[in-house]
C-alpha cells in the first residue's frame, strides 16, 4: 500500500467544507498522513481558483510536490476529480505509484526606478499590466530587441494553461500545455495613422523573453494570477518561461482538448 504525506487546501463554502472533512477522514483511514508543511501531494478542494491558491501556497516546493484538484462544482481546467469521487481517488492514491504531468509556468520580475529591490513571482495562469487612470505606454522588447511601442489599456502575458483564461477573452489563441511557450496579447491597443502596434497575439518560444519598459512612472496595476499589485515607479517587467514547472498527479488526467470542448462548447454524449 502507498502511504503519502498530503496537504489539503480548500475554499470556505459550506459544501466544500463538508467535502473537505469527508476527504480528510477517508485519507487518514487509508493510512495517509496529513502534513500541511511538507507534503508530497497537495489536494485542492473547490474550483480552479482554489487550486491557484494552493499553487502559490506551495510554489517554493514545486520540485517536491504534485497537485490534484477536486471540484465541488463543475470540472475546471485544473480539477480532474468531482466531489462524489472521493473513494475512487483514495483507492488510486493508496494502490498506485503515480507519474506526473508537468506544465510550464511564467517567470515574472518587476524592476523599479527608485532602487527598490526587484520583485519576483511565478504565475500558473497569467500576468496582466494596466495603467489605472489613462493610456499605458510601454516599449516591448523581445530578446532585448525593440519590437514596438505599445499604447493602450494594457498587456497580458499567459502560460499555455492560462491561455484559456483572460487571454482567450481578449482574442488570444488557446495553446496546448505541452507547448513550452508564453503568449503576449494586447488589451485595447491604439491603432491609427500615428500609432501602430502588431495588434495580434504573439507566441514567444521558450528560449526568448519579453521585457516591457514602461515610459512613465505613474501607478500601474500588475496582476499575477488572482493577486493584484498596485505598483508605482516601475521601470520594466520581465517575462519568460520559468525554470520551475508545476506537477499534476496523473492518476486520471483529463485530455486538455476535452476540457476546452466541455468548457466552451459543451459536453458531448458519446
Amino acid at each position: 500500500m502507498v502511504k503519502l504525506k498530503i496537504a489539503v487546501v480548500h475554499n470556505k463554502t459550506e459544501h466544500t467544507l463538508q467535502i473537505t472533512a469527508e476527504l480528510l477522514e477517508k485519507l487518514v483511514a487509508a493510512g495517509h498522513t496529513i502534513d500541511q508543511r511538507n507534503p508530497e501531494l497537495v489536494i485542492s478542494v473547490g474550483g480552479d481558483g482554489t487550486l491557484l491558491s494552493a499553487f502559490h501556497l506551495y510554489s517554493h516546493k514545486l520540485d517536491q510536490v504534485r497537485f490534484i484538484g477536486v471540484h465541488t462544482g463543475h470540472l475546471g481546467f485544473y480539477t480532474d476529480w468531482r466531489d462524489y469521487e472521493l473513494d475512487d481517488l483514495i483507492e488510486l492514491l493508496s494502490t498506485r505509484k503515480d507519474e506526473s504531468v508537468r506544465y510550464p509556468l511564467l517567470d515574472v520580475r518587476i524592476t523599479y526606478r527608485n532602487g527598490k529591490p526587484t520583485k519576483h513571482f511565478l504565475s500558473l495562469n497569467e500576468s496582466i499590466v494596466k495603467r489605472t487612470d489613462s493610456t499605458m505606454v510601454a516599449d516591448i522588447y523581445i530578446r532585448d530587441e525593440l519590437f514596438e511601442r505599445f499604447r493602450g489599456d494594457g498587456l497580458s502575458v499567459s502560460t499555455p494553461t492560462g491561455s484559456t483564461a483572460y487571454n482567450k477573452s481578449i482574442g488570444g489563441a488557446v495553446l496546448h500545455p505541452r507547448i513550452n511557450a508564453i503568449q503576449l496579447a494586447e488589451i485595447a491597443s491604439l491603432n491609427n495613422r500615428v500609432f501602430r502596434t502588431l495588434g495580434s497575439p504573439m507566441v514567444i518560444a521558450s528560449h526568448e523573453w519579453i521585457e516591457l519598459r514602461m515610459q512613465d512612472s505613474a501607478e500601474c496595476l500588475v496582476t499575477v494570477d488572482q493577486f493584484q499589485l498596485q505598483q508605482e515607479e516601475i521601470k520594466s517587467i520581465f517575462y519568460r518561461i520559468a525554470e520551475e514547472k508545476i506537477q499534476f498527479a496523473s492518476y486520471r488526467h483529463t485530455h486538455f482538448w476535452r476540457r476546452v470542448r466541455d468548457a466552451f462548447i459543451g459536453e458531448i454524449e458519446e
